[in-house]
């Protein structure tokens, strides 16, 4: 029987914006829409959904608002809810996770990264109800069969058939029964098992604290669930998703210890590769502008709170587009990831190499100096280590499928305009246009050339410059 369909809400007062989402998720999802707070609020009482899409700017009742309102709701405070919104500042995308948001997707919407998120979500979620529908009917199971046979319980179809790893542990916490998918998950046998504490299957991963608070919880609530890290037979640490529950006799003590457990390996390893799409260049591995927009927001607050100046360089690449024309894109992007590798190794690990797009770079630096001109030659240094380094050579070797590999002998040079800054003299807008500014100043000087912004000169004045080793 094929599993019915999980149930999106999407509520946004332009409805472009909602035909918009109904063409990328129709088809996958069941779809209900909402032109305003309110209106989706009744509409999730009347028919709650699986997940809710919520924009933030809606008239009246804004998005924040209008969760608030879900939220206060018993039938509803546990359904995810993504932000959708035009809306891309850090500010306005911290207060919708702050109130509780699973997500916060901004417009333009990328369809192919929102849609996974959107997957990833509603996965978890029903993985979260299937595990408390495993872990309800276990306890069921044990209420309805307590007078029965001890051998009845353990026998119960749930545990045998479960799509999950079962174990149960008597009172001692030694384990007296092990399902199907524990051995297919575990690699161990129910007779390699039996006798054993569970602690067999401990990894590295979690310190004693972790364990002991586990136990804390378990003891208090008779029961705890989230997520670990255990090990395998093979030696092999895996991440799982784990419910354990406390079983008592008509008397209250303790009878058996039960857990659920199932391998989410490969939904790690989804969330890991969507992190790195909405992160990280694809191409080289470098941050891209979403990453670095954050990592700049935290080099000004570094900055306000030690006193020391960061800096920032916008880099172009010279000579690219001739690279491109007469090799072909492919040993563009060969370039590109060799430029990545340089960049990165001019620089501390407390600074950000990013990718700005095509040919250009951004290096922000962090922890300079407290004093304004030794922050600027500390910020040339790396900018002219950054400039030599970019103009050696570069040897690009080209495989082909069937053929020997050729290499492609390069000279690339680079412009660098520079911003030294801290937190009181601007935001993080108008260090980018002075850092683009500069960059094109170094441009119209000849190029391979780096240049200086200076706030307190008019924009038609000559600016500080560095070109070769000296600076000007």
């Amino acid at each position: 029987m094929t599993a019915p369909q999980a149930r999106i809400l999407a509520i946004d007062d332009t409805p472009a914006n909602l035909l918009t989402l109904g063409a990328a998720l129709e088809g996958e999802f069941e779809l209900q829409f909402a032109t305003s707070g309110p209106a989706g609020l009744a509409l999730a009482l009347a028919n709650p959904p699986d997940l809710i899409l919520l924009d933030v700017m809606m008239p009246e009742v804004d998005g924040y608002e209008t969760f608030r309102r879900l939220a206060a709701q018993p039938a509803l405070q546990h359904i995810p809810v993504i932000f959708v919104t035009a809306l891309n500042d850090l500010d306005s995308e911290v207060t919708g996770l702050s109130l509780g948001a699973a997500d916060y997707i901004t417009k333009p919407i990328n369809v192919t990264i929102a849609r996974q998120r959107i997957r990833n979500l509603v996965e978890r979620e029903q993985l979260r109800k299937q595990v408390e529908l495993q872990r309800d009917h276990l306890a069921e199971e044990v209420h309805q069969r307590q007078h029965a046979a001890e051998q009845l319980m353990l026998a119960a179809s749930v545990f045998t058939h479960s799509r999950e790893g079962i174990t149960i542990a008597d009172a001692q916490g030694l384990i007296v029964d092990v399902n199907a998918a524990f051995s297919r998950i575990t690699g161990y046998s129910r007779d390699e098992a039996m006798g054993h504490n569970p602690r067999l299957l401990k990894s590295s991963r979690q310190k004693d604290d972790f364990y002991a608070a586990m136990w804390r919880t378990l003891h208090d609530t008779d029961s705890w669930s989230g997520e670990i890290w255990n090990r395998r037979k093979s030696g092999e640490e895996y991440p799982e998703m784990l419910t354990i529950s406390v079983v008592r006799d008509t008397d209250g003590a303790i009878q058996n210890y039960v857990a659920l457990f199932s391998d989410i390996t490969e939904r790690k390893a989804m969330e890991h590769k969507v992190q790195q799409l909405a992160f990280f260049d694809a191409l080289t591995g470098l941050p891209n502008r979403r990453l670095l927009d954050d990592r700049l927001g935290l080099a000004m607050a570094a900055s306000k709170r030690s006193g020391l100046y960061s800096a920032l360089m916008f880099l172009d690449l010279d000579n690219f587009k001739p690279l491109n024309d007469t090799h072909g894109h492919g040993v563009g992007d060969l370039l590109l990831i060799e430029v990545a590798k340089r960049l990165t190794a001019c620089v501390r690990e407390i600074d950000t190499v990013a990718r700005f797009g095509g040919d250009e770079f951004v290096v922000t630096l962090g922890e300079l100096s407290e004093d304004t001109a030794t922050s600027i030659t500390q910020a040339g240094q790396v900018a002219e280590k950054i400039r030599a380094t970019l103009n050696a050579p570069y040897q690009l070797t080209v495989t082909h499928t069937g053929q020997s590999n050729s290499t492609v002998q390069h000279h690339c040079s680079v412009s660098i305009g520079v911003v030294v800054f801290n937190n009181a003299e601007a935001n993080p807008t108008d260090i980018m246009k002075w850092a683009d500014a500069a960059m094109y100043q170094a441009k119209d000087a000849g190029r391979n050339a780096i240049r200086f912004h200076e706030p307190e000169q008019a924009l038609n004045e000559p600016q500080r410059s560095l070109a070769g080793s000296s600076v000007s």
